[in-house]
């Protein structure tokens, strides 16, 4: 009796899947700063001292990398059918760094959901991509992957050394740009004749001390507790060869209780696609701003608001078995600036990038590929293709000023 019992638990349970990517690529990085000042001789009588311009300085790197067309992973999903049009799934992916093993499943930290799905759509909780990362990736012929990925992704997502950005996370901190973890997301169902959406809210998962009285003062302990909070949500329509989607985000990366802020990156993108058949288009424009809420008024020293602008232009052209991919991205940091004096620079930081590859098929599952790229910096951003940091040495009042980063991949894939 037993093991009929178990056997019958067994066949109401689907099988569960083992799916991957590994890619593996050859890369090489190169980023180089310059001295911007003009060498000036010594002038005792306005009290000018001498500088010589130092030049230029560049970092470069080679290595055997991973990721460079489609990320490399490994995980597992599966689904029970509950009868009456419903049914159970999860999902767990574990990103894997193939070029060293040094990563493997230690965390399922590309996503971890499990969901219920049916007639009315998908209810799915858990680590997943946000709505404002999908039209990054979707509309980017190079999937935001390897030298390729456009400069949208990089700047909100990726770089977290630019301007108007933290140390840890990317543009104004934001660590919930492509993934957001403890989140409940909603899909529409997919029969609604094209249209499709979704909505995530993600918890910040903070302290809340009430009355605020009770909130600590001191700064390791400083209450916090809306940061790391997401939502937003991602409305679309594909048929034929168009898809055409927006979406907006807000996530609150820094809030302050007795100084009266809050911080938030709102994020809004707008992407499409046309497939001619002989070539297929890509484009998407988009807009964040770091924006300080502050409660006390009037508001001593506050800080302007930040945005980050950009667009992207891109194409595929299908030869034989193989892909052409071309990409021109643009982003511009805009400072809302204060009245005078302000330490903030009279120009906008701005970056351009030009991708091109190629991918070749060898099959369903496998493909070698090839990128190239050049990002070219402007009144001080510092973006970047990959690879090391920029050399940027002060020393007397001496700058070097990010300029230009060039690379390259030629990899394999196989996915499974």
């Amino acid at each position: 009796m037993a093991a009929l019992a178990v056997a019958g638990v067994a066949s109401a349970q689907s099988s569960v899947t083992l799916f991957g990517v590994v890619d593996a690529a050859f890369s090489s990085y190169s980023n180089g700063s310059r001295d911007p000042r003009a060498t000036v001789l010594a002038n005792n009588l306005f009290n000018t001292p001498a500088y010589t311009n130092r030049g230029s300085a560049k970092v470069s790197q080679r290595a055997l990398t991973t990721s460079g067309y489609n990320g490399s992973r490994l995980g597992f999903r599966g689904t029970e059918d509950l009868g009456g049009g419903l049914a159970a799934s999860f999902w767990l992916e574990a990103p894997i760094s193939n070029d060293d093993g040094a990563t493997g499943v230690a965390s399922f930290k590309r996503r971890s959901t499990v969901s219920l799905s049916g007639g009315f759509g998908e209810l799915r909780l858990g680590r997943d991509y946000t709505p404002t990362f999908w039209n990054d990736t979707v509309f980017d012929p190079f999937g935001t992957n390897g030298v390729g990925g456009n400069l949208i992704n990089t700047a909100n997502g990726f770089n977290a050394k630019t301007f108007g950005a933290k140390d840890t996370g990317g543009f104004g901190g934001n660590t919930n740009y492509d993934r957001a973890s403890n989140s409940v997301g909603y899909f529409l169902p997919p029969n609604l004749g094209g249209f499709y959406g979704q909505l995530m809210y993600a918890f910040s998962e903070k302290t809340k001390y009430s009355s605020g009285t009770n909130t600590p003062l001191d700064a390791v302990n400083a209450n916090q507790a809306r940061t790391g909070r997401y939502v937003g949500g991602r409305f679309g329509y594909a048929n034929g060869g168009l898809d055409i989607a927006t979406s907006y985000g807000s996530s609150t990366v820094g809030d302050a209780f007795y100084a009266g802020t809050t911080e938030k990156v709102n994020t809004f993108n707008l992407g499409a696609s046309y497939d001619f058949g002989p070539v297929k288009l890509f484009g998407e424009l988009s807009r964040a701003k770091d924006k300080i809420n502050y409660e006390v008024s009037p508001i001593p020293a506050g800080r302007p608001d930040v945005n980050l602008n950009g667009y992207l232009l891109g194409l595929t052209v299908p030869v034989g078995a193989g892909l052409i991919r071309a990409s021109y991205s643009s982003v511009k940091y805009d400072y809302n600036k204060l009245p005078s004096p302000t330490t903030y620079l009279e120009r906008d930081p701005k970056a351009n990038k030009l991708a091109l590859g190629y991918v070749h098929n060898l099959s369903k599952r496998t493909a070698l590929y090839a990128s190239v790229a050049r990002v070219s910096n402007k009144n001080g951003a510092a973006l970047t293709v990959g690879g090391p940091a920029f050399y940027n040495l002060s020393t007397a009042g001496n700058v070097f000023v990010p300029k230009t980063s060039t690379g390259y991949d030629f990899g394999i894939r196989h996915a499974f």
